[in-house]
């Protein structure tokens, strides 16, 4: 398409990974599934062809017909510049919100709604660094490295999954966020130097956030409580709790008070176990410093 005199090249589905349809999300599907079907509506409404109308929002043909029949995930832009080219004052455009909801997949989708309600989120990790602590650039690199491979579509999808969780920090009234970090997680360099490096800057940048606590797990504690795997334990304002173990309830989220209290007792005592956040703070500076 030229625009301007220039060539515009317009989207396919190779420019956007990470934005298929999650067959096995029956509401993401059934969401998708009507936006796609108003957009056809709409564009059938007002006489447009699907090519011309992908020439005007700058996509493929194909990548219409399979955002219209349910297939593929609109971008906000795409429902934005849709709702302009088809003179549909906002109602469009006002999809968004709907599409955002099944942007991710559903176990995600459910914890990031558990994450904006927790008054208190606490997690321990023996293996990585936590999910929430993380870089966009760390994060591809450790799933750059799961086995089997991901592809780049589910790679996409999962980044911007996790990243879109990250908005915990900026909620007002902010949760108290106490995370516990083993030493081994701090010292294996996950994407080479600069985007450890970086790893190791957010860590310290969040942990002076107000109500943020990041402590150490050092390697040398004999009689350690966390042996039993991570733990993730999230406690809301009306008095209930989820939490999670690997070591635990075969791994499955529980509810149960007794069972909460079993995690709480475990993550407690990793705490009392760890270095304090001021000692871990220093002990995290010092490895940004050898890297």
């Amino acid at each position: 398409m030229s625009v301007d005199g220039e060539v515009r090249q317009l989207r396919t589905e190779a420019d956007e990974p990470g934005w298929e349809v999650d067959p096995d999300d029956e509401w993401g599907v059934a969401v998708i599934a009507t936006v796609g079907r108003q957009l056809k509506l709409r564009r059938e409404a007002v006489g447009m062809r699907a090519g011309d109308f992908g020439k005007a929002v700058g996509y493929g043909e194909d990548l219409v017909y399979k955002i219209e029949g349910g297939k593929r995930i609109p971008r906000p832009e795409y429902l934005e510049r849709a709702d302009e080219v088809l003179g549909a004052g906002g109602l469009l455009a006002a999809m968004k919100e709907d599409v955002a909801k099944v942007r991710y997949p559903k176990k995600v989708r459910d914890l990031a709604q558990m994450e904006a309600r927790a008054v208190e989120i606490g997690v321990y990790e023996n293996s990585n660094i936590a999910g929430l602590l993380q870089t966009e650039e760390h994060m591809r690199a450790l799933f750059g490295v799961w086995l089997p491979a991901y592809s780049d579509e589910e790679t996409e999808r999962m980044v911007a999954a996790r990243m879109a969780r990250r908005s915990v920090f900026e909620r007002s009234p902010a949760p108290t966020l106490s995370f516990v970090q083993e030493e081994a997680t701090l010292r294996r360099p996950t994407g080479g130097r600069m985007v450890w490096r970086r790893q190791l800057e957010r860590l310290l940048e969040l942990g002076e956030l107000r109500g943020v606590s990041i402590q150490v797990m050092p390697t040398d504690v004999e009689e350690h409580f966390g042996t039993g795997g991570s733990i993730e334990v999230l406690k809301f304002s009306d008095g209930t709790a989820v939490g999670r173990s690997e070591g635990a309830f075969n791994g499955r989220p529980v509810t149960d008070p007794k069972q909460i209290r079993i995690l709480d007792l475990r993550y407690s005592m990793i705490r009392a176990q760890a270095l304090t956040p001021r000692e871990s703070r220093a002990f995290i500076e010092q490895r940004l410093g050898e890297t």
